[in-house]
């Protein structure tokens, strides 16, 4: 398989290639740099290390272990000798214990310090490691992992460290001396090569950044307070300022240099200005600085602006007078060489917020405004298959928000409701119409060449399930039948005290369906037995582990 289609398989998305072979560029120009620069200016500091070693202990300076690479071709890893040259280091276990009589004492002391690895540049520098990826595995254990995960693993070069490498930089001290092997397949490999494909799925230049200074404050105690927490190793400072700030602050001073640039040429039509380009692009500049800051005083920086509430709307009104404001104060002491009309720069950070909402909402804007599109064509036009939802309550509701997630709204245009209660006719529940009752569900489903009914009604008889059911199989539509969520959450919910109340709550509803099958029963009422033992399944399968039912 081609090696970027192996990333972008991995990362589970369609990365393009462009930006892949750009990253991909970035990141083996700075392993090439950093392993030059490194083994250059640590020669004089090899080469203490290297008398230390030979005067230490009988041997080579350097170890050269087997371990799979790339594509799972096998390489020798170079580190600085840290055990006895006998066969017993050669035939012993293949991981060690802090207790490992196999290692010198000073071997003891590189292994703490992390500074046997330093020799792996000169891996890097060849091309058979990176500085980041996950940490290279000898053969006999790599043969153990399964097969998609080594697959995966193997797709990209091994690194000198790696998330999974910070977080058991004192691995040696977590295995037993009785049975290491054991300890190692049982309670360290599972945790490796989960953080092994976390950091594949999300592995970018800046991410590698990351790792990099993470694993400097984890090689210096001093420096940090704690353990480090698993999603610094993911998202630690250069995520955090690149992904967001540095992102937003360029999107921002596009929008705000649009704003200075539009309001300026209008004002210049109907009273003499002479604002420039310069001073544009200055307070272009200015004012989206001022706003990212304030952004991140207000931690708005930090909100996936996707799935933002409408009342960050006001957050960002806030921040947007605020650097209005400061504009001001920094016009009125002359910053840009001429004084500028107050009502101009109102107008400014006016345009400037209206953009930076526009950018951040521009997901719901343009689904707005597709589904408004959509609403005023026929309904024989919308896109996808069409569906019909039966039940406008909150299960209905849920259902709706459940179909207009993108993965489900590129496939299927749910086209109205169908409910029963008279007082909800005609009524608009999330951009969507009730068009009728189960009464005339056949006609609603021709007339709007439904192809799927949605069964989202919580509170319903057996008999009436099976009437809209049998309906449902006479048009020849599929019907996916929704369980009682909201229900389930509710009970889960009920719960308060020792949970007695809840119980003999439960204990006389379960009864009360109990002498409903029987009456079933007594009426050869077969498959409506059928419906509600399913319903009692699927209503009463969380709440019976937790009760004496």
């Amino acid at each position: 398989m081609d090696f970027v289609k192996d990333i972008e398989l991995i990362q589970g998305r369609s990365t393009h290639k462009l930006a892949f072979r750009l990253d991909a560029f970035l990141r083996r120009t700075l392993d090439i740099l950093a392993a030059l620069g490194g083994l250059l200016f640590l020669a004089p500091f090899f080469a203490v290390i290297a008398i230390v070693i030979r005067r230490d202990s009988p041997g080579p300076v350097f170890y050269r272990g087997p371990r799979v690479g790339l594509h799972g071709k096998e390489f020798g890893i170079l580190k600085f000798r840290t055990m006895y040259e006998c066969p017993e280091s050669y035939a012993g276990s293949a991981v060690t214990t802090s207790g490992d009589s196999r290692i010198t004492p000073l071997g003891r002391w590189l292994r703490d310090s992390k500074i046997n690895e330093l020799p792996q540049l000169w891996n890097v520098l060849v091309g058979e490691m990176s500085l980041v990826g996950p940490r290279p595995e000898d053969p006999k254990l790599a043969a153990e992992w399964p097969a998609e995960i080594r697959q995966q693993i193997l797709a990209v070069r091994p690194g000198i460290t790696s998330p999974a490498s910070i977080s058991y930089r004192n691995e040696e001290n977590m295995l037993s001396s009785d049975d290491p092997m054991g300890d190692y397949f049982r309670d360290i490999l599972p945790s490796k090569l989960r953080l092994d494909l976390l950091y594949l799925r999300r592995r970018t230049f800046l991410s590698d950044l990351d790792v990099i200074f993470m694993t400097f404050i984890a090689l210096f105690p001093q420096w940090r307070k704690g353990p480090i927490p698993e999603h610094f190793l993911f998202n630690g400072p250069f995520n955090r300022a690149f992904g967001r700030f540095l992102n937003w602050f360029v999107i921002d001073w596009v929008v705000s240099f649009l704003s200075v640039s539009f309001v300026a040429v209008t004002w210049r039509i109907s009273q003499p200005l002479d604002l420039g380009l310069g001073r544009a692009v200055l307070m272009a500049l200015i004012v989206a600085l001022i706003f990212s800051l304030i952004n991140v005083l207000l931690k708005l920086n930090v909100i996936e602006w996707g799935h933002a509430q409408a009342s960050a709307v006001f957050d960002l009104g806030l921040s947007a007078a605020i650097s209005t404001a400061i504009l001001i104060g920094l016009d009125h002491l002359k910053a840009f060489s001429v004084r500028l009309p107050v009502g101009m720069l109102i107008l400014m950070g006016i345009f400037s917020l209206s953009g930076s909402i526009v950018v951040r909402y521009r997901e719901r804007l343009l689904t707005g405004l597709a589904t408004r599109w959509l609403a005023w064509r026929p309904q024989a036009n919308a896109l996808g298959e069409h569906a019909l939802i039966i039940g406008a309550g909150e299960m209905g509701s849920l259902v709706l928000s459940l179909m207009k997630r993108q993965e489900f709204s590129n496939a299927f245009s749910v086209v109205g409701f169908v409910d029963d209660d008279p007082l909800k006719s005609g009524v608009v529940v999330g951009g969507v119409s009730v068009l009728g009752s189960t009464q005339n569900l056949l006609a609603l489903i021709k007339k709007h060449e439904v192809g799927l009914v949605l069964f989202a009604i919580s509170k319903i008889t057996p008999r009436e399930r099976r009437r809209i059911i049998d309906l449902c199989a006479k048009a020849g539509v599929r019907v996916v039948m929704f369980p009682n969520i909201l229900a389930e959450f509710h009970s889960q919910l009920a719960f308060r005290g020792d949970g007695s109340e809840q119980y003999a709550s439960d204990s006389a509803e379960v009864r009360q369906m109990l002498d409903e099958l029987s009456q079933l029963l007594d009426q050869g009422n077969i498959e409506d037995v059928r419906i509600r033992i399913a319903e009692l399944r699927s209503r009463y399968a969380i709440v019976a582990k937790g009760s004496n039912l």
